[in-house]
C-alpha cells in the first residue's frame, strides 16, 4: 500500500544529536510533501510532542548522554497512536528487540538511504491511515444507519446540500441549524467525506451528555490524577481528530464555562489537556449543529456573542421533514431497501394506502422518526409490500401538515405548532419558552389535544 502525499502528508519528528542526519531525514522527507519538526535532544523532543500531534518520529537510539529507549514511552504517552521509527548506528538484535518492546513501530540502522526513510514512512503512513478508517468504521458499525441519501425536490433542502458541498472543500467553520431529526450529524459526516480531510478521523462529541469538567476531558483530554476517576492519561477528542474534522452535536448546550475555552481553540488551535498546564496545538476543522436558536441565546446570556460569531462562518439550515412530503417517499423506500437487507427480507415497496400516510404524516420526529417508523415496519412485516397495518396506529388517522395560508382555523394552526414543538424539545420548559407560554398553560393545551 502506498500513500498520497497531496492528499495524506505526515507530520514527522526528527530526534537525532547529528546535524547532518536531522538534514538528510528533513530533506528526504520535505521533498515527499511531509511536515517534518527536526530537534537534537529529548528535551526538546518531548516538549514538541507535548505541544503538537505527530504521525510519525525518528529517534535515534544514542542522544549525546541520554537514551532514545527512554524517549519513546514518554513520546508514546503524548501520543499513543505515534508510529515510532528507531535509527542508529549500532544496530544490534537485542536493540531492535528492546526498542519494540518499549513501543517503536519500526527499525532502521545508520548509514540508511532515502529509498529506506521511504519505505518506513509508506508503512507507517499505511498503519496509521489503516487505524483510522477501522476506527470510523467500529463507529459506524456501533451506530448503523442507511446510506445517506443527498438529493431532494424540496429548494431549501438542495440548496443546503448544494452549500455543503461547495464549502467541504474549505477550511471554514460550519454551523447546521435545523430541528432534531433533519440529518444534521449525517451532513456533517458528508462535509467531511467531500473534504481533503476525508481520510483522516471524523471526531464527534454530543454536547448535552456530560457535566463541564467531563466535557473538557472529552474534548481536550486529561492526564492521570487530574480528578478522580483519571486512572490513565486521556488525549481527548482533539487529539484524536487531528487532520481531520471535529463535529460539536447541540453546540448551543454547550456550558458558559466551556465556551471561552472552545473559541481559544477556535481562533488560535491552541488548548490544555485537564491537569497539566502545557499548551497543545492541533489541526483539526471543526463543524457545529444546534437545534436551538442561538440569536436567542445570545441575547439572553446563555452563549458568547465571540462564540457564536467564530462558529457562524458559514450556516447551513436544514427544513423539517414535514415541509418536505416529496421526500417522505424516497427517503422510506431507501430504508426499507436497508432495513429490508439488515432482516434478511426482500421488499418491493409500500402500498398506495401506506404510502399515502407516510406522505401526509407530520413527522415531529422528522428522518429520526421516518428511519425508526420503517425499521419497525420491515421487522414486522412477513409480505413483499409494506401494507399501513405496518406502520403506528396513529399514521392512519394524523391529520395532514398544516401550513400557513392553509384555509384552516387559527386552532388547528396552533394545534399543530404546539405538537411540532413539543415533539422536536428535549423538556416542557424549553418548549414553553419557545411557545411563549408558561408550563401550565403547555399542559392544559396538551392535554386539550391530547399531545
Amino acid at each position: 500500500m502506498t500513500v498520497d502525499r497531496k492528499s495524506a502528508p505526515l507530520s514527522v519528528l526528527i530526534v537525532d544529536d547529528e546535524i547532518n542526519i536531522r538534514k538528510t531525514l528533513r530533506v528526504a522527507l520535505e521533498s515527499r510533501g511531509h511536515w517534518v519538526v527536526a530537534v537534537s535532544n529529548a528535551r526538546d523532543a518531548q516538549a514538541e510532542a507535548d505541544r503538537q500531534v505527530f504521525d510519525l518520529a525518528f529517534v535515534d537510539l544514542r542522544l549525546g548522554t541520554s537514551s532514545g529507549l527512554d524517549l519513546i514511552p514518554a513520546l508514546l504517552g503524548a501520543c499513543p497512536w505515534l508510529k515510532i521509527v528507531v535509527i542508529t548506528a549500532y544496530a544490534s538484535i537485542d536493540t531492535a528487540v528492546e526498542a519494540m518492546r518499549r513501543g517503536a513501530a519500526d527499525y532502521i540502522p545508520k548509514p540508511f538511504t532515502p529509498e529506506q526513510v521511504e519505505l518506513v514512512t509508506e508503512r507507517a503512513a499505511a498503519v496509521r491511515s489503516m487505524e483510522q478508517r477501522i476506527a470510523a468504521l467500529k463507529e459506524d458499525l456501533e451506530r448503523l444507519h442507511p446510506e445517506a441519501t443527498f438529493s431532494s425536490q424540496h429548494p431549501a433542502m438542495q440548496r443546503a446540500i448544494e452549500l455543503a458541498r461547495q464549502v467541504a472543500p474549505s477550511e471554514a467553520v460550519v454551523l447546521l441549524r435545523g430541528p432534531s431529526g433533519t440529518g444534521k450529524t449525517v451532513l456533517a459526516r458528508a462535509v467531511h467525506g467531500w473534504s481533503r480531510r476525508a481520510d483522516k478521523p471524523f471526531g464527534v462529541v454530543f454536547c448535552p451528555t456530560l457535566s463541564p469538567e467531563l466535557l473538557e476531558s472529552e474534548l481536550f483530554g486529561h492526564v492521570k490524577g487530574a480528578f478522580t476517576g483519571a486512572l490513565s492519561d486521556n488525549p481527548g477528542r482533539v487529539a484524536a481528530s487531528e487532520g481531520g474534522t471535529l463535529f460539536l452535536d447541540e453546540i448551543g448546550a454547550l456550558p458558559l464555562l466551556m465556551q471561552p475555552k472552545l473559541l481559544r481553540f477556535i481562533q488560535d488551535r491552541e488548548y490544555e489537556r485537564v491537569g497539566d498546564p502545557r499548551t497543545r496545538k492541533a489541526d483539526v476543522r471543526i463543524i457545529a449543529a444546534t437545534n436551538t436558536d442561538l440569536d436567542r441565546a445570545v441575547k439572553e446570556g446563555r452563549f458568547r456573542e465571540d462564540l457564536y460569531y467564530r462558529l457562524n462562518v458559514i450556516q447551513i439550515d436544514l427544513p423539517p421533514l414535514c415541509e418536505r412530503p416529496d421526500d417522505v417517499e424516497t427517503l422510506a423506500k431507501d430504508m426499507l431497501r436497508f432495513f429490508g437487507a439488515q432482516n434478511h427480507k426482500v421488499f418491493r415497496g409500500f402500498s398506495g394506502e401506506a404510502l399515502s400516510a407516510l406522505r401526509n404524516y407530520v413527522w415531529p420526529g422528522n428522518i429520526r422518526e421516518l428511519r425508526n417508523v420503517i425499521e419497525r415496519a420491515a421487522i414486522l412485516c412477513a409480505t413483499e409490500v409494506v401494507d399501513l397495518e405496518y406502520l403506528p396506529a396513529s399514521m392512519a388517522t394524523h391529520p395532514s401538515p398544516i401550513r400557513l395560508g392553509d384555509p384552516v382555523s387559527l386552532e388547528v394552526i396552533e394545534e399543530n405548532h404546539v405538537r411540532r414543538v413539543v415533539a422536536s424539545t428535549k423538556s416542557l420548559q424549553e418548549a414553553a419558552d419557545i411557545l411563549g407560554m408558561d408550563q401550565a398553560t403547555l399542559w392544559r393545551k396538551r392535554k386539550q389535544y391530547g399531545i
